[in-house]
Order: C-alpha cells, then sequence, then structure tokens
C-alpha cells in the first residue's frame, strides 16, 4: 500500500472539508459550511435582559473544584475548544479549537486554535493556556475532569496553535469528545493564585459572557462581550442574544415563584408536577403577560425510581424485590398525585431509542398482580401470620413530593402484611446516608444523555457498588452487566451502540433492582411575554440561549 493512501486511512478530519464536526457515532449532522444551529435564529435582536431564579445560595466564582458553591452561569463565561449541538446525541463543532485531527482508534487528538480566539483583556489563547487548563483541571478539578484528563499520558504542545493530546492505555472512544469540551483558563491570569479557592474575584474567560455584579450569596449578572471574538462562528450565531442574564437567589422554590408570579423573574422552567397542575392561574397569565408552555423533547430522560439496596439482605433475593415492585400502583398515583401528567417508566433510559424492547403484553390488573406477589413472597419464606409478614423496611426520601409517593406505597405494601416505615431527611443529612450506601430503600434518580458513555459504570458496576460516594444505589454486581457497561463507550456506530444500551437495559430491568416511577417527555417552561424563542426545538429539548427579547 502506498503511504498517502496509509496516511489517509489513519487520519481523520485534517482537511478544512472534514474539520467541522467530532462525532462521537457516525457523521456530524452540520455539513462543511454550514452557517449555524438549526434551533438558533440568526437575525435574533441583541438586547434585553433576562432575569431567572435559583435556590439556595454560592460562595464562589470558581465552578471547577468541590470547594464551595459556584454561582450560576459561569459557564458562559468560558468557552470549549468545541462547543455542542444540542440537536445531535454527541457531536462538537469548531469553537476556540477550529479543527482537529485524529486517527481511527480515537487514541490521540490534535487541535490547531483559531488565530481569533482571545479572552476577555485581549491576549490571544494560545497552545500554552491549553496546556495549563489541562494540567490544572487534571490535578485540582472536579473529580469527573480529573477522572478523564488523567488518562492523557503525553501532551505535545507543536507550536503556539497547535498541541496534541496522545491517551494512556485506560482512554476509551469518549475520551476525546471529553477533552475537545475543556474549558480554557487564563494561564497569565492565574499566575501566582490558588486554583482550588473559593474566590469572589471575577474570572478572566473568553465566552460570550463575564460577570457584571455580584452580590454575595444572593445574586449574579452577567453582561455580554460586546467584542466576543467568537459571535459569528457557526457554533454560536443566533445565540447568546441578551445583553445582561441575573441569576436571583431564593431561600425556596415557593418564595422563587411568587417573585416570578409578580414579574420580578422573566423565565421559569417548572418541576413540580402539582403546581403545573395547579398554580399556574395567576393574574398576569391569564392578562397573556405569560406564556404557559409544554415543549416536548426527545433527550433521555432522568431514572427516577425506588432502589433496592441489594447490599442488605433483604432485598439480595430477587423474588423479594419482584414481589415489592408488584405492590407498587403507578396508575393510582399518576391519577392521584401526579395528575395525570405523567408516563411510567419502563427502562433506565426513559423517552430514547437506547431501551430495550417492552412486551406489549396485556397489563395485569392490580388483583393479579397482589396474588402473584404473595407467591413470589411464600416462595421467598415470607409467609403471612395475623395478616402481617416478618417483612419490614426503610425508605428514605428528601423531598415532599417524593414523600407523598412513598407514603401511598407503604400503604399499597399493607395489602401484602409488608411494614415499610417513610424516613424524610434534609438535603445534607440525605446526601450523607446515600453517600454511604445507608439505606435499605432510596427514592432517587440517575441520569443518562443521548449518547453514554463511562456513568455506566459508575451506575451499575461491581467496582461502584463498594466504592463510597458513587452512584451504584442499587448496589448491583453482575459481570454481565459490567461487561455490557464497560463495552458502552468503546462503540464505534450508532447501532452498536443502541444495540449495548438495550442489552444492558434487559439485564437491569429484568434484575428488578429498582420500582421505575414517572417521566414527562417534555420540559415545562413560563416566560414573560416579551421573551422570544425559534420555532424549531433541537433533540435535546429548548435551548435558551438561542432564546432572545423582543
Amino acid at each position: 500500500m502506498k503511504l498517502l493512501p496509509l496516511l489517509a486511512c489513519l487520519f481523520l478530519a485534517i482537511s478544512p472539508a472534514h474539520a467541522e464536526g467530532l462525532a462521537m457515532h457516525g457523521k456530524p449532522l452540520e455539513p462543511a459550511g454550514f452557517t449555524h444551529f438549526r434551533y438558533a435564529n440568526p437575525n435574533a435582536p441583541k438586547g434585553g435582559h433576562l432575569r431567572q431564579a435559583y435556590t439556595g445560595t454560592f460562595n464562589t466564582l470558581n465552578p471547577f473544584t468541590l470547594k464551595g458553591k459556584p454561582a450560576q452561569g459561569l459557564g458562559q463565561v468560558y468557552d470549549k475548544l468545541m462547543a455542542r449541538n444540542w440537536n445531535e446525541p454527541f457531536t462538537l463543532y469548531p469553537l476556540i479549537a477550529e479543527s482537529f485531527k485524529t486517527n481511527d482508534k480515537r487514541d490521540e487528538i490534535t487541535f490547531t486554535l483559531d488565530k481569533r480566539a482571545r479572552f476577555h483583556d485581549g491576549t490571544p489563547i494560545l497552545a500554552d493556556d491549553i496546556l495549563f487548563s489541562w494540567e490544572t483541571l487534571r490535578d485540582h478539578g472536579r473529580p469527573n475532569m480529573r477522572n478523564v484528563y488523567k488518562r492523557v499520558a503525553k501532551v505535545e504542545k507543536k507550536n503556539d496553535r497547535t498541541i496534541r493530546f496522545v491517551l494512556g492505555p485506560e482512554y476509551d472512544r469518549e475520551t476525546i469528545m471529553i477533552l475537545a469540551m475543556m474549558p480554557i483558563l487564563s494561564k497569565k491570569d492565574w499566575k501566582g493564585k490558588t486554583f482550588d479557592d473559593t474566590t469572589f474575584t471575577a474570572p478572566l474567560g473568553s465566552g460570550p459572557y463575564r460577570v457584571k455584579t455580584v452580590d454575595k450569596g444572593r445574586s449574579i449578572t452577567y453582561e455580554h462581550v460586546p467584542d466576543y471574538w467568537a459571535a459569528d462562528l457557526p457554533a454560536n450565531k443566533g445565540q447568546y442574544n441578551f445583553d445582561q442574564i441575573t441569576f436571583d437567589y431564593f431561600r425556596d422554590d415557593i418564595i422563587a415563584f411568587e417573585a416570578f408570579k409578580k414579574g420580578q423573574l422573566d423565565f421559569r422552567k417548572e418541576t413540580d408536577v402539582s403546581q403545573w397542575a395547579l398554580a399556574y392561574n395567576f393574574p398576569r397569565l391569564q392578562k397573556g403577560d405569560v406564556v404557559k408552555e409544554t415543549i416536548p423533547h426527545s433527550r433521555t430522560e432522568r431514572f427516577r425510581a425506588f432502589f433496592f439496596n441489594t447490599r442488605r439482605p433483604l432485598f439480595d433475593d430477587i423474588k423479594v424485590r419482584e414481589a415489592l415492585s408488584l405492590a407498587f400502583d403507578f396508575d393510582w398515583v399518576n391519577k392521584s398525585i401526579l395528575h395525570s401528567k405523567q408516563k411510567q417508566i419502563q427502562s433506565v433510559f426513559p423517552n430514547s431509542d437506547l431501551s430495550r424492547q417492552v412486551s406489549e403484553a396485556t397489563k395485569l390488573d392490580a388483583r393479579t398482580k397482589l396474588k402473584h406477589a404473595n407467591d413470589l413472597l411464600e416462595e421467598a419464606g415470607y409467609g403471612i401470620k395475623n395478616g402481617k409478614r416478618n417483612l419490614s423496611f426503610e425508605i428514605l426520601v428528601t423531598t415532599p413530593e417524593d414523600q407523598k409517593i412513598a407514603l401511598q406505597y407503604a400503604i399499597m405494601l399493607k395489602k401484602l402484611g409488608v411494614t415499610a416505615k417513610v424516613r424524610s431527611m434534609d438535603a445534607a443529612a440525605f446526601r450523607t446516608r446515600v453517600n454511604d450506601y445507608d439505606y435499605d430503600m432510596l427514592l432517587y434518580q440517575v441520569t443518562s444523555s443521548l449518547s453514554p458513555g463511562t456513568e455506566q459504570m459508575i451506575y451499575w458496576s461491581c467496582q461502584s457498588a463498594t466504592e463510597t460516594g458513587r452512584f451504584n444505589f442499587a448496589g448491583i454486581c453482575d459481570k454481565q452487566v459490567d461487561e455490557l457497561a464497560a463495552a458502552i463507550p468503546q462503540t464505534k456506530t450508532r447501532t452498536e451502540l443502541i444495540e449495548k444500551t438495550a442489552a444492558l437495559d434487559d439485564l437491569l430491568m429484568s434484575g428488578h433492582y429498582f420500582i421505575p416511577l414517572d417521566y414527562t417527555g417534555a420540559d415545562w417552561v413560563a416566560y414573560d411575554k416579551k421573551i422570544k424563542r425559534p420555532d424549531f426545538t433541537p433533540l435535546y429539548g429548548f435551548s435558551i440561549e438561542s432564546w432572545w427579547q423582543q
């Protein structure tokens, strides 16, 4: 074979015609020379002030370490090497890096920086800044950053605008994608500073916004950078349209909702099904000054469930888990508590094409389910005596909404002679119990994207089942599950990915490790009538970065 054809096979995205996008699977949706993302309006007017709410407080402007609680919105201060398109499962397009070069094994990637890229103080973004960012975030960043960035075995600075990352043996095909999304810090600005300290000093970034004012712990306002270097790049065109964006902090969501109703806030995303069903009848909405909208989406929704802790002997028996699952009447909960607005989860990847094929068999009625549950408990050795079984456990929850569902489930279990005690805890105490896996049953959730990756090992693997502070809430340890979860980030095509996730999904769901709850399949939003949005909604749902003020 001649040398030139060989090199052409080994390396991808060398020429400008192929440098437009980096896809996790398959080819990028947007062709070379595209002008803007399909969910952005390139003619959207600039200006206006978007005010949003957040609950709690904040005590730092550094979002990259575990110290302190960072303010909302800091991500828009920092540009990344490449930008994500929310209308594709996982594809990146040029931002600071105007092009890239990788190989079929994806064990290395070279970025060439845009010569126009600069920080807000006008200094250029150079390969030294990329190297500094990688080293700093690898050593002092959040655990998820450290975990990925440490997979780099070698970095070569070829010149001021070209840098090459060579991966070590622990890499997977997703690693270069995560590297391409690395936020870039200014080496010069951080000189002499301690990176992992909390700070209220406004950071030097390169993104579309910079910090304008801070009321410590109460409010933060960002202003659009008037000479933002990347404003007209295809990945940004028609986005970041507001002159100012403010996050006001409130003690709780009830107070935040009252502020929205009074017109002190412009936008609200609702997550409380009862509030959405019953509380949106206030004067400003009735007058037409507020738009209330349900916006469908196609992203994978959170997997929300009661998790059995199989580390406890009681729940190590699949017959017990299946029996207790059969006792849960979702239809009743949906009608009585969720206002018939939710759908029942049947997959760990709800609302996506990643899930297993669910049988369309006739749904069992409540009486049949309870009879089957009773038989399973008898087989497991839990006979009934005087209307009760020697079977009791505690359900851990942290929100009033979850407590309602758990209490109703406890009532349902009484029909089987099973006793369940619901324990509601404040967020801090709840987090401690969760981190230590100190519970019998937990009402909680995990989240996957449309392009699942290494997080699947954190959710389901034997290793994470024994490591405190991870996310294997059910304590699952199964060789087949480990093999499938490990294979997911190594898949080369979307078809192969779906085959692996569907097989994993089938193993997990058939193991009865959880009692799946509800999902929506849409976003519930309300906003001031002066705020407008594009007609097109991307795959992952609305992107407020593309909205504007009329």
